[in-house]
């Protein structure tokens, strides 16, 4: 820039005027650099493009942003190179716009670093023309948007959030400002002008509501932008006619001290309305009623009165909330001894023996309190007359309140239980007697028990001996007699062979079940699952060609018991199931599990088999008796009865469900190793535990 521009040739001449003119040129000079360092620290990008969109210049906070050096900037590269190629057409004509009518809308762009990243931008960008009005360049401001732009849809999705909330809420909710303008709506409150939330959003109150409603809910409005919450009950007639009733409250919005809008909550309350109209009828049919009782009730409070005087081994007395006699009847005058004037005000525990020991648990102080608080407390022990004489009493102190539940007083009803607790003693010394003789009882039980073990145990040890005899012989018989020509001696011999062989598990059987009361449970994890699989597999085994399904769940548990003991109940229970299942074609065994509430685990059987009359199988679990005969189905009748032993000595039981022709499942209880979990069951399943 020349500043000697307009200056006389001869005024350069002058020492002063150069001074002058250099400090001008320094400072203007300065003025300069400062603005340049502005432009390039500013904290948004600058840019120049020409009519191609070449860059004309730009300052270094956006080549920072960019990541390129300026040369790069200014001779290599045009404004396409930094966009997605999607992008060119609309930014295009956006320019197009520009040069045209010397300004174009901002826009939103996302701009590519020189290391690949991107960043949200929005451009502001203005025409430069020459004094022609011919295009020169386009001045852009570049902000960097990405945070913003984050926090918006931040905010966007927690706003649809709470939207999705409010709308599930049938309350019906909405927010106006202080310009009476909507800003929220759940769907509750939309729907009752037959709109949608986002048609509500932005609209003035007064393009909402009925303009005959205006002049009642301005009011409101007014007071609640004044700090005032309102809450009141109104009609509202929604969009499709229909009339309910709702209580409303107007909540003031404070923010900083100042109402800057309001909260508004509309609860329908047409059903509450119309009960209370309903109970209003009835109130006034009932007042009807209570007045032409009113006569009545006093002529049966008179009544009343005479009874209660006239009662003999009972009285009845009232006592104010600290214990004080308010009202004294002749028929506790006659229990206790006590004059009227003598009672009135006086405190309940005059009444009371000082050593009391009885069967009160608690202080005078407390079963006042209890009273007033559960409404009726029962206490019993020794009671004073007035000549000091004492009874065994049982009494009965009710609170008594009005209608608003305010406490009036305390109800005592007393009844002289002397006889009663003298018949109690006796009974308690009888009870007493008694426990002691079934104690004794229990103890002679136990050792019959354990000496008919012992007796078993001989008895069937010793019957073996001539068994294996008799068998022997009858061996020998056969053997001797060969093809003989007798066949009914060889019937005879094969009969005897038969019972001494069925004689001969029998005693085995009772063997076992004798060896079972007496065995020591060795207690130990116990997991069920491999368990019963080398049971099944035992079982295929000696079963080829039968064709049974086996369900067995998956998760059965680990139980704690004797692993071999639990074995042969398994064995025990899924013979008898295959066994009764032989006449089905497609036989199936189910094998599950339950949680039993009152502990331990639940396990079941089910087959399809022949079942059988479970109200005449009174004798199921009894050694040696059967429910089918030994022609249709093999078997001595010892597998139930050496289960059950086996499930009892573990502390379960076992029971069954049956039916002919329906198939049988059993059930027994096992202890479950590890924690019990709390949980609730439903009562389908408590009943069937309870069976």
């Amino acid at each position: 820039m020349d500043i000697t521009v307009g200056l006389d040739p001869n005024d350069l001449a002058n020492p002063e005027l150069e001074r002058l003119v250099a400090q001008r040129t320094q400072e203007l000079e300065r003025a300069l650099a400062r603005a340049q360092s502005l432009y390039e620290q500013a904290p948004s990008g600058h840019l120049s493009l020409d009519a191609e969109l070449r860059f004309v210049n730009i300052n270094q906070t956006l080549l920072n942003w960019l990541g390129y050096a300026r040369e790069e900037v200014i001779n290599e590269l045009d404004l396409f190179a930094l966009i997605d190629p999607s992008w060119r057409g609309l930014l295009q004509t956006r320019m197009d716009s520009l040069r045209q009518s010397g300004r174009a809308l901002p826009m939103e762009i996302e701009v590519q670093r020189k290391d690949g990243t991107r960043f949200l931008a929005l451009l502001s960008s203005t025409a430069v023309n020459d004094e022609h009005g011919a295009f020169l360049h386009t001045n852009t401001t570049v902000l960097d948007i990405s945070d913003r732009k984050a926090a918006e849809q931040r905010v966007a999705a927690h706003d649809g959030f709470l939207q999705t909330i409010t709308d599930r809420i049938p309350v019906r909710l909405a927010y106006y400002d202080k310009d009476l303008i909507c800003r929220f709506s759940n769907s509750a409150h939309a729907r009752r002008y037959g709109k949608m939330p986002s048609e509500l959003v932005g609209t003035h109150l007064s393009q909402v509501v009925r303009a005959e409603l205006m002049p009642d809910i301005l009011p409101h409005f007014a007071e609640a932008l004044s700090g005032q919450p309102q809450n009141f009950e109104a009609e509202r007639v929604a969009h499709d006619g229909t009339t309910s009733f709702y209580e409303i409250h107007y909540i003031p919005d404070f923010q900083h001290g100042m109402v800057e809008g309001i909260f508004i909550e509309m609860h329908d309350i047409s059903e509450r309305r119309r009960t209370e109209e309903f109970v209003l009828e009835a109130n006034r049919d009932l007042e009807e009623r209570v007045r032409e009782r009113s006569a009545e009730l006093f002529q049966s409070e008179q009544r009343y009165r005479l009874m209660v005087d006239a009662i003999q081994d009972h009285c009845i007395y009232f006592v104010d909330e600290n214990g004080a006699v308010t009202e004294w009847t002749e028929s506790a005058q006659r229990l206790h001894g006590h004059s009227r004037a003598q009672m009135l005000g006086e405190p309940y525990t005059k009444l009371l023996a000082t050593d009391n020991a009885g069967e009160d648990e608690v202080s005078p102080e407390q079963v006042l309190r209890l009273a007033k608080s559960h409404g009726q407390w029962e206490t019993r022990g020794w009671r004073l007359r007035d000549d000091g004489s004492r009874f065994w009493a049982h009494t009965v102190l009710t609170a008594l309140r009005n209608e608003a539940g305010e406490l009036q007083g305390l109800s005592s009803i007393t009844r002289d239980m002397t006889a009663a607790k003298s018949l109690e003693d006796v009974m308690n010394d009888l009870n007493r007697e008694l426990e002691k003789r079934v104690a004794e009882r229990t103890q002679q039980l136990v050792a019959a028990n354990k000496d008919l073990d012992v007796f078993s145990h001989m008895v069937s040890h010793d019957l073996r001996a001539p068994l294996r005899h008799i068998a022997s012989f009858v061996s020998l018989l056969q053997e001797q007699m060969g093809e003989s020509s007798d066949s009914l001696a060889l019937q005879y011999l094969n009969s005897i062979a038969k019972a001494s062989k069925r004689m001969s598990i029998m005693i085995e059987g009772l063997l076992e079940y004798a060896r079972l009361g007496r065995v020591a449970i060795e207690a130990q994890p116990v997991p069920l699952a491999p368990l019963l699989d080398g049971v099944i597999a035992h079982l295929k085994q000696e079963n080829p060609h039968r064709s049974i399904e086996w369900v067995v769940e998956e998760d059965l548990p680990v139980v704690r018991g004797d692993a071999m003991l639990l074995a042969e109940v398994f064995s025990n229970m899924l013979n008898n199931s295959v066994k009764y299942t032989r006449t089905r074609e497609h036989a199936r065994i189910e094998i599950g599990w339950k949680v039993n509430p009152v502990g331990g685990r639940t396990f079941f059987i089910h087959d399809n088999g022949v079942g059988f009359d479970l109200e005449k199988a009174h004798n199921l679990f009894v050694m040696f008796q059967r429910q089918h005969h030994s022609m249709d189905f093999e078997g001595n009748g010892t597998g139930l009865a050496l289960s059950q032993r086996i499930i009892e000595r573990h502390a379960g039981r076992i029971w069954a469900e049956t039916a002919p022709g329906e198939g049988c499942t059993f059930y027994f209880t096992l202890p479950f190793e590890g924690l019990e979990h709390e949980l609730e069951f439903p009562k389908s399943s408590l009943a069937e535990l309870a069976i």
